[in-house]
């Protein structure tokens, strides 16, 4: 097992990397002295996977736990679902010594987490990330949130787990193209922060791609090092955690003008890394051999890296992102890469440049 830390004071916790991690879900909530009662959110395809499971573990140690079950899909992260959860955690009685544990992606992730912020003023919850891609990225750093019909995630808040159990065996169930979206997270920490993990995921993805133990308890664990780091030194987004955003400019609007329907995250923001390190080429003189090898990597994995938009689902595009957070001062900021390993925030990029990267991206 590998154990990372995050530190944020009173606020810190460990991520937890290995296998055979489930079944010691209720311990390890004991041993953080959690309240005795708690909520399993989950979905309609983890919870009858997983939900009896986590039950069992968490009333083995003496907690007084029940299942709250969600939708699967981008859909449950509203705030029609919030109220759903709201009631429920209300009927079952929640205390504010209770906690909240989020089994599932990103989307149970992010609702449950919103859930625990807000009711009774905020109540302790856990992660237990079942997809590659939570385990990576939305599990940590304690961004939660839901959409609105106007764009993603416009509503949320930054409210830090008190633990994140990221259980290897549980990624054997996912389905392939899951397991394919969650690696974009993963090369995304490769060209912000650590090139050696790129070169890595590019001379091994073969064996990665296959579950390799090792491979694959190594390339998590160094990209929740990475978000740790990030996160210890920029919490709430006012700088160097912008990084994290390479490629979810046009990946997020991708996903947007499409309704959650047509790509995973992963997928759409394979395309927005591709298409930012095309930006990059252009703004910052990042290196076409570069260009290159991302648009390789991603594609050599199986991911997309290429868009085909009509004039009508661009003028939508741009629309999309200028609603996006990351707009300062009604203008759309950009992370574009330097080199790999290396990104600088903040980048105001001309709107016919971008028009020409879409081209470029459905030729």
């Amino acid at each position: 097992m590998r154990k990372i830390r995050v530190p944020l004071d009173s606020r810190s916790y460990d991520i937890l990397v290995g296998g055979k991690l489930f079944s010691q879900l209720g311990q390890r909530c004991r041993q953080l002295r959690l309240g005795s009662r708690c909520v399993v959110v989950t979905d309609s395809v983890v919870g009858p996977r997983y939900g009896k499971r986590a039950l069992r573990a968490l009333k083995g140690a003496g907690f007084d736990a029940a299942l709250h079950s969600v939708p699967a899909g981008e859909s449950s992260k509203s705030l029609k679902q919030v109220q759903a959860g709201y009631d429920h955690l209300a009927k079952l009685r929640l205390e504010r010594g209770s906690f909240v544990v989020a089994l599932g992606g990103g989307v149970v992730g992010d609702l449950a987490g919103f859930l625990a912020m807000s009711y009774l003023r905020g109540i302790d919850f856990v992660q237990v990330p079942t997809t590659l891609l939570a385990q990576v990225d939305s599990s940590v750093g304690g961004k939660v949130g839901v959409n609105l019909k106007a764009g993603k995630n416009l509503v949320g808040a930054f409210y830090q787990p008190r633990l994140v159990l990221c259980d290897l065996d549980v990624l054997k169930s996912l389905p392939p193209r899951e397991f394919r979206a969650g690696m974009a997270e993963v090369i995304k920490y490769g060209i912000i922060y650590d090139a050696r993990l790129f070169s890595l995921i590019e001379r091994e993805h073969p064996k990665i791609m296959q579950q390799d133990r090792r491979l694959l308890a190594r390339i998590i664990a160094r990209s929740c090092q990475i978000k740790a780091d990030v996160v210890a030194q920029d919490e709430k987004e006012r700088g160097l955690r912008a990084i994290l955003n390479f490629g979810h400019t046009i990946g997020h609007a991708l996903e947007s003008i499409t309704r959650y329907g047509e790509y995973l995250h992963g997928e759409a923001i394979s395309i927005g890394q591709v298409a930012a390190a095309m930006l990059s080429a252009r703004q910052l003189g990042l290196d076409p051999v570069a260009v290159e090898r991302i648009r390789g990597l991603f594609g050599s994995i199986g991911l997309p890296v290429t868009v085909s938009l009509s004039g009508q689902q661009e003028r939508k595009l741009f629309e999309a992102m200028r609603l996006d957070k990351k707009v300062s001062g009604g203008k759309v900021q950009f992370v574009l890469a330097k080199q790999i390993g290396q990104v600088r925030t903040g980048q105001s990029v001309d709107d016919q440049m971008i028009r020409s990267v879409l081209a470029a991206l459905g030729e």
